[in-house]
């Protein structure tokens, strides 16, 4: 599997998006579509962003009872994205319920991997406020180990993790690694951080930027220094 970089497209609208995508004439880089975005415009920005040849992460992080991810899974994957996720803390149960209704009839389906730990919980705010004692990089293993045992492809993880979840998991278990920000960038509310040559050492397979590109003077600068440095 080839490493790629993911621009997260968190933007809040179309007219947004579109005016910046537009910046990358004759380069259809992989994009993120989260929240923001997603809530903003529906499905429609989605089948849009397709139809001009982006591959597509749809980064709505699903967590609810098991028949309800299952059917939200289904309707996602008529969307034709690429890769999208869930909250690995909604239980093994419900990881294999989303694997279920995510696989479309004729047995394809996007790339299914689970949110560990968010990159902007540390240790101490983990403890405070999630009432969870055990440390931070055990318990991204234990949650990757989880994914893993209900068939998920992959994990979302700090870069700080990819490693060891590749030992723990196997070399052809995604990691996609959000938190990467330049040498000499401003690191935002991101907590746990790897600069993208950081995070091609310690193996992760796709990294997801934000600001670092989507901010920058010149984005389309920015996204290929950052394709150079993680991809080489």
């Amino acid at each position: 599997m080839g490493k790629d970089v993911i621009i997260a497209c968190d933007f809040a609208s179309a007219e947004e998006t579109f005016k910046f995508l537009d910046k990358f004439e004759g380069k259809k880089p992989f994009v993120k579509i989260g929240m923001e975005l997603f809530y903003a415009e529906g499905p429609s920005i989605v089948r849009e962003i397709k139809r001009r040849g982006h591959k597509i992460f749809l980064d709505l992080k699903l967590h609810d009872i098991p028949n309800t991810v299952k059917k939200a899974m289904a309707v996602l994957s008529r969307l034709d994205v690429d890769m999208t996720n869930l909250h690995a803390g909604g239980t093994i149960p419900m990881m294999q319920a989303a694997l279920e209704g995510l696989t479309r009839p004729d047995g394809t389906r996007p790339i299914l991997i689970a949110v560990t730990q968010l990159t902007s919980t540390d240790q101490e705010t983990m403890t405070r406020d999630l009432l969870i004692d055990a440390p931070v990089a055990e318990v991204v293993m234990h949650y990757a180990g989880n994914a893993k045992a209900a068939g998920l492809d992959g994990v979302v993880c700090s870069p700080l993790e990819a490693g060891k979840v590749h030992e723990k998991c196997g070399a052809g278990f995604v990691t996609v690694t959000p938190g990467v920000r330049f040498a000499d960038g401003d690191k935002g509310d991101q907590k746990r951080v790897m600069t993208p040559a950081e995070a091609r050492k310690v193996g992760s397979d796709y990294i997801v930027v934000g600001r670092p590109i989507t901010a920058a003077a010149d984005p389309v600068a920015a996204y290929e220094r950052c394709v150079n440095e993680f991809v080489g």
